[in-house]
């Protein structure tokens, strides 16, 4: 199964950071392409990029607190996205790593790409160095 991942270091301490990323609704003020997310029940949400209002992509989100991880799996493409955050001295390492099925491997590189841009946004987010989109 293909995979990718990245990281950056936020000034941010954790509790911030975590904020931002425990909470699919404050998705979009960081997460890069996404437009838009509607909360369900139990973790599900549902979020749209920029550009597809019509496709909808169903997710499910699963937190663990004490070890700062946050996963979400995509319920249409089974795409596991595992963010983690650890202390790094006053600030927050955040490190991202998403799972590809072999079905989705061609979407590697964009994957990539978006997972970069949107751990760089978080961190800068997460400090007020950018301000949230949305």
């Amino acid at each position: 199964m293909p995979s990718v991942a990245d990281h950056a270091t936020s000034a941010a301490p954790p509790e911030e950071v975590w904020k931002l990323l425990y909470d699919p609704s404050r998705f979009p003020e960081w997460w890069a392409g996404m437009e838009r997310v509607e909360l369900g029940l139990d973790g599900d949400f549902t979020y749209w990029y920029e550009g597809w209002p019509d496709f909808a992509m169903p997710q499910r989100l699963a937190t663990q607190r004490e070890g700062g991880r946050v996963t979400i799996s995509c319920l249409v493409s089974f795409m596991d996205i595992e963010w983690q955050l650890s202390e790094d001295g006053d600030g927050t390492r955040i490190d991202v790593r998403a799972a590809i099925p072999e079905e989705e491997a061609g979407r590697v590189e964009q994957v990539r790409d978006q997972l970069a841009a949107s751990v760089r946004r978080l961190a800068a987010v997460a400090t007020g160095e950018l301000p949230a989109r949305g």
